[in-house]
């Protein structure tokens, strides 16, 4: 049996066109939805990113604003610079891209945006709002994970979700949205001592450390779903997941590949709560 692909790229689409037609409806009220992209220093990966973020939000129909600046800018200049953005009714969402300078403190300047615009959903105010169940931005890789199990009709009530890493960005988030759709949730990381014999209990398997086979076919059930968050780069140069995708396609019912998976619905969701955050402004 080869697992039935979840294409990202087709998913984006479709949800991307939704995104237009929904800041058409704002635009006629007279607000046009702004996200403001905050770049700092010159590393190239955060430079391919922000790039594809502010060309998503123009193909969509949003206003962007990329704002780059030396690698030498203070941390008081940046911190000054967001609470700008805060009060600036133009801007809904405000993303500053990571990894910043070492001598800037990161969880400082995301603390410093205002959980009404702060889009990424890396607040701590966003976060407690996943943590108990209230209205806030879910951040934007796990939220496409839920995004990708809803388009092949996943029911996770009473599943069993094993959630393979635990960063704050995508593992512990991960791990809260499963839980809110009833699944049963296990959390597994670098400590974790017999990782097949977790994942073979799993209905659903999401991989997110960052690390190449991590996840290979003798570890999957039959029919299991993949979610392939990683991103790292095989011994030819080409991008690949934390699945051994070639073997744990033979086993699973559905796999997002890598690159085409995960990867544009992190930018997709993005907009959405760019979008989100300026209706929430007009209503």
């Amino acid at each position: 049996m080869t697992a039935q692909l979840i294409d990202g790229n087709a998913l984006s689409k479709q949800l991307r066109t939704e995104v237009a037609t929904r800041a058409q409806a704002l635009k006629a009220k007279g607000i046009t939805p702004g996200l403001a992209v905050v770049l700092v220093g010159d590393n190239p990966a955060s430079q391919v990113y922000v790039r594809n973020k502010v060309k998503a939000c123009e193909d969509s129909g949003l206003h962007s604003v990329l704002e780059k600046y030396n690698a030498d800018m203070t941390e008081a200049a940046l911190l000054a610079r967001v609470e700008a953005l805060n009060n600036d009714p133009a801007i809904h969402g405000i993303l500053v891209q990571l990894p910043l300078p070492g001598h800037i403190d990161a969880q400082k300047v995301i603390e410093a945006i205002s959980p009404a615009k702060d889009v990424d959903g890396f607040h701590i105010a966003s976060a407690g709002a996943l943590m108990t169940g209230m209205p806030g931005f879910w951040p934007c890789t796990p939220y496409g994970c839920m995004k990708m199990l809803e388009s092949i009709g996943y029911e996770l009530k009473g599943k069993h979700a094993v959630v393979i890493g635990r960063s704050n960005i995508v593992g512990k988030p991960m791990a809260l949205m499963l839980l809110q759709k009833d699944a049963t949730v296990t959390v597994c990381h670098s400590r974790t001592q017999d990782l097949k014999a977790q994942t073979l209990q799993a209905d659903v398997i999401v991989a997110a450390v960052g690390k190449r086979n991590v996840l290979t076919a003798d570890m999957v059930k039959p029919g299991a779903v993949v979610l392939d968050v990683g991103m790292n780069r095989n011994d030819e140069g080409k991008l690949c997941g934390d699945v051994d995708f070639a073997g744990v396609k033979e086993v699973a019912g559905y796999i997002t590949p890598v690159p085409g998976g995960v990867g544009p619905m992190t930018i997709t969701m993005l907009l959405v709560n760019t979008l989100e955050a300026a209706e929430r402004v007009a209503n």
